[in-house]
């Protein structure tokens, strides 16, 4: 019954973190970058040049150019 308990408080506070998730880890893995390319920082939904980039060139990199430093 403890197991129960403790399985359903997991689940229920897992629901709660899900709306806080805001990078989709696949665009991760499909561009081989850490989320914090695109977000200015993990977690955050607040975004870099190339996630502006991302997002307006339909979840694509190509073409994309990061400013030089300088």
């Amino acid at each position: 019954m403890n197991k129960l308990k403790a399985l359903t408080a997991i689940i229920v506070f897992s629901g709660a973190l899900l709306p806080l998730a805001t990078a989709k880890p696949e665009y991760a893995k499909k561009e081989g970058k850490a989320c914090t390319f695109c977000h200015v920082k993990a977690g955050s939904k607040e975004l870099t040049d190339a996630g502006k980039y991302y997002k307006e060139h339909n979840h694509s990199l190509e073409g994309y150019k990061a400013p030089s430093k300088g």
